[in-house]
């Protein structure tokens, strides 16, 4: 896949935002399900082994759709996603952190989150 413009990327984010909130449902859903399924875990609403088992499907189907439009899924609790692009000619990651409301981060490829900068 190629690389995006700031805006390129904004515009994706925005067309997967449906996907990313269904990731955060299935993801609430599958850890509950896990934790009925534990010897001694309180029994969910949401079902047994079988609804566990759908649950981590239809996540694993959330995060190719993701990985398939050239983003990186790098987390998925919280969801972290990453654009690659690049900046004055130096290559980067554009990066978008669940919770934020619009994509206005990026890091060095070789600094990773921890040098996350504002985009200018």
């Amino acid at each position: 896949m190629g690389l995006f413009t700031p805006d390129e990327a904004r515009a994706e984010l925005a067309r997967l935002r449906p996907v990313l909130d269904e990731l955060v449902a299935v993801r609430a859903d599958m850890v509950e399900l896990s934790a009925a399924l534990t010897p001694g875990g309180q029994p969910s609403p949401l079902g047994g082994l079988a609804e566990r088992k759908a649950a981590e499907a239809r996540l694993d189907e959330l995060m190719t759709s993701v990985q398939q439009t050239g983003a990186e899924l790098k987390g998925v609790a919280p969801l972290l996603v990453d654009f690659p692009a690049t900046l004055d000619g130096v290559p980067v990651l554009l990066c978008w952190l669940e919770g934020e409301s619009e994509l206005g981060w990026y890091h060095r490829l070789d600094l990773g989150f921890a040098g996350r900068r504002r985009l200018p």
